[in-house]
């Protein structure tokens, strides 16, 4: 098995996903207790180096109060790749997106540095992965999953962002792909 990934991320209540219709083949349903929104991906940095972007999250809390984010969900569309490649898809923010947004970029470089020395490139873009892309999916499958995304309406769903985690794989992957390692409250 590969060095498992770490990331921190705004754990979201995510028992809608079981009301979701059945998607296509070769994807995969976020299990309801994996659904969040990343704040910082840190890879396969390994533990120690999770931890140090952990403890840079305790200091960032302290100097600033970081409140909680009322969210709630939009479109849903493939993240992750190209349009013909992605890897999710995922949920969009509708109500929350700029003070989410805000918060990932307040945040997330000072983790990524703490654990891995990197800066991420790409503007922060808050999202809420629901279903994941098989390795073997071949191009209709993802025409079917984008086809299947179109048709979703979540904007009923809301969110409440006052916790961030610390996340890795889950030792039993076949039920739920993540864990939680660690958690700080908002507030």
């Amino acid at each position: 098995m590969p060095r498992p990934n770490w990331f921190l991320a705004f754990p979201i209540a995510g028992t809608f996903v079981l009301e979701l219709p059945p998607l296509p083949s070769n994807f995969r349903p976020f299990h309801p207790e994996d659904v969040h929104l990343t704040l910082a991906f840190l890879g396969g940095c390994g533990e120690p180096a999770a931890l140090r972007a952990l403890a840079a999250l305790d200091a960032s809390l302290s100097r600033s109060s970081v409140s909680a984010i009322s969210a709630s969900l939009g479109s849903v569309v493939p993240m992750g790749g190209s349009k013909t490649t992605y890897s999710n898809l995922s949920a969009l923010l509708e109500e929350g997106r700029a003070e989410a947004s805000a918060c990932l970029a307040a945040l997330r470089d000072v983790l990524t540095e703490a654990a891995t020395g990197r800066r991420e490139r790409r503007p922060p873009k808050p999202h809420v992965s629901i279903a994941r892309v098989r390795t073997r999916a071949t191009p209709s499958d993802r025409q079917a999953g984008l086809a299947w995304a179109a048709q979703l309406n979540l904007r009923a769903e809301r969110a409440q962002l006052d916790r961030i985690a610390l996340y890795t794989w889950s030792e039993k992957r076949h039920d739920r792909l993540f864990q939680i390692v660690a958690e700080r409250r908002l507030g």
